[in-house]
């Protein structure tokens, strides 16, 4: 396999309310970052992450693309899922060998619609959507499964806020002040393979590891105090190798921490989710690039020499992406 690094990292400021810029808009700054940062113009692969539901509009992305400058035409895909999935694609082109460079961005503006109600629509059809589920109802569901204590989901809670101070939001037990805010944002990355992650990075974050697995939709048929394809995608990217410095989990819901620590069998010493993770900011279908940004950004600063950038997708943390990133 092809040597891949994360050679640089760049997000919004995000806010929880619609500031009235378009994806476009949204996405032009964290582009221009990573080009300045790389001193790259052009990639050999882009690819992006991001949700028409959202939008409320089909084709979105396509809009998106002039954030780019896509002309002359350039080498472009995207997938309708967090951007994590788009940075797993790119990653599999370079492994091609006739590219070294690729550029991954995400975006969502969930201010614009009611999150609950988009979520809902990822549930089955026939057997799950007419309960009258939301993305809250399923997540308590997990976290009565899981029966962790009030004192450990407040603890993380308040871990997330930078004022210390849990979110307003009243909700129904056992989640009370426990719900990613609505966030806007976007972010980008850019993948560097061979002898060009040196050249553009002083201290590239290589990936050692990157792997994906699903459990079934049927929440009925899982165990939701556990995620088998977390364990198992953390086995195939092989976290376990080594001491991991830093994780950054997309744990939406404090409970959805407590399963992943174990799931992907990370040590009492494991720093997890410095940045806030998705409790401080949720810009879904960005929100998974993010943590696997951040976790390359202690390895480029220096700060760690392994860490874990993990993403997931469906409800339940049904979908997890894992990956390892080294000096």
């Amino acid at each position: 396999m092809r040597e891949v690094a994360v050679v640089a990292f760049a997000q919004t400021r995000h806010t929880g309310h619609d500031t009235g810029l378009d994806e476009t808009e949204l996405i032009h700054p964290v582009i221009a970052e990573v080009r300045e940062r790389t001193g790259l113009r052009d990639f050999g692969f882009t690819c992006s992450g991001s949700c028409d539901y959202l939008a409320g509009a089909p084709f979105s992305f396509v809009s998106a693309l002039d954030a780019l400058g896509a002309w002359p035409p350039i080498s472009e895909s995207h997938v309708e899922m967090d951007a994590a999935w788009a940075l797993y694609e790119a990653w599999v082109r370079l492994q091609h060998g006739d590219i070294d460079s690729a550029l991954v961005y995400g975006f969502g503006k969930s201010s614009l619609g009611d999150l609950r109600t988009i979520m809902t629509l990822q549930l089955d059809p026939y057997y799950l959507a007419p309960l009258g589920l939301d993305q809250l109802s399923y997540a308590a569901l997990q976290a009565a499964a899981l029966g962790a204590s009030r004192e450990e989901l407040d603890g993380i809670v308040r871990r997330s806020r930078t004022d210390g101070r849990a979110n307003p939001y009243a909700l129904d037990l056992p989640l009370e002040g426990d719900e990613p805010p609505i966030t806007d944002g976007a972010a980008a990355v850019v993948l560097a393979a061979g002898d060009l992650a040196g050249r553009v990075c002083s201290r590239p974050a290589y990936i050692r590891g990157i792997a994906h697995r699903i459990d079934s939709h049927y929440l009925g048929m899982r165990n939701l105090a556990r995620s088998a394809s977390a364990a198992d995608a953390a086995r195939a990217a092989g976290v376990g190798r080594g001491h991991v410095d830093v994780a950054e989990l997309h744990a939406q819901f404090s409970h959805e921490e407590l399963i992943l620590r174990e799931a992907l069998e990370l040590p009492d010493d494991t720093v997890i989710n410095p940045s806030g993770g998705p409790l401080a900011a949720n810009p879904v279908m960005a929100t998974g690039l993010i943590r696997i940004g951040e976790a390359a950004r202690h390895v480029m600063g220096g700060g760690a020499s392994r860490t874990v950038g993990h993403a997931a997708s469906g409800p339940c943390l049904q979908h997890n992406l894992v990956t390892v990133l080294e000096a």
